[in-house]
């Protein structure tokens, strides 16, 4: 298994997961955006996103998705939540809002303060998805439970919803990030498996 990552992107999710689950894997820290500064990327990746994941002629560019691949393709184990446990839907709600919700709001922020160039910046709409993320952060922990997204463990939910509160803190976005978030955060990256994936981030 290989996967592509740019330090602080989405691709920490699979980082993490990979890093939980204990699994053999190749990693390759490229600078970003790939698309544009790792030669041949697009040969990988023809979409130019990262992650880019693989497993044999296996080929994932969704964080969430690959993170629910590889506990249960190299499972089993309890960080996937089971079709016969009674929290399925809401794990998997938690995966999918984890992007489609909290992350999606936080990537046009970044792109129209940060990444374009001074004359493309667009300060109001970037306020405005700041907003979005920070009202829809509120909702999503009115779903969750006291400790964890569901099921009363840690799972791959907790790594989907945690990076969103992780890129929130790392892009300027502390202050949308009630403390109960914050606080959820705090509980779920204290885990080794957060830890080595931070250090192999790094290249630690």
């Amino acid at each position: 298994m290989k996967l592509y990552h740019c330090a602080g992107a989405r691709s920490f999710r699979p980082l993490w997961a990979l890093e939980e689950l204990g699994l053999d894997y190749e990693l390759e820290v490229m600078p970003f955006p790939p698309r544009f500064a790792r030669p041949g990327y697009l040969e990988v990746n023809p979409l130019g996103t990262v992650p880019a994941f693989t497993d044999g002629d296996l080929l994932m560019t969704e964080s969430s998705a690959i993170c629910h691949y590889l506990g249960t393709a190299h499972g089993p184990s309890d960080l996937v939540v089971g079709a016969g446990e009674a929290d399925y839907g809401r794990y998997l709600n938690f995966l999918h809002m984890s992007d489609a919700t909290l992350t999606f709001p936080q990537t046009i922020h970044l792109r129209y303060t940060v990444l374009e160039p001074e004359e493309r910046r667009l300060p109001q709409a970037a306020a405005d998805y700041a907003q979005w993320f920070a009202s829809r952060l509120r909702g999503a922990l009115k779903l969750m439970g006291p400790d964890y997204a569901c099921a009363g463990r840690f799972t791959m939910a907790d790594i989907a919803v945690g990076y969103a509160v992780l890129l929130a803190n790392a892009i300027g976005l502390a202050a949308a990030v009630p403390p109960a978030a914050q606080d959820y955060f705090a509980r779920v990256s204290d885990r080794d498996g957060f830890r080595r994936a931070i250090a192999k981030e790094s290249g630690r």
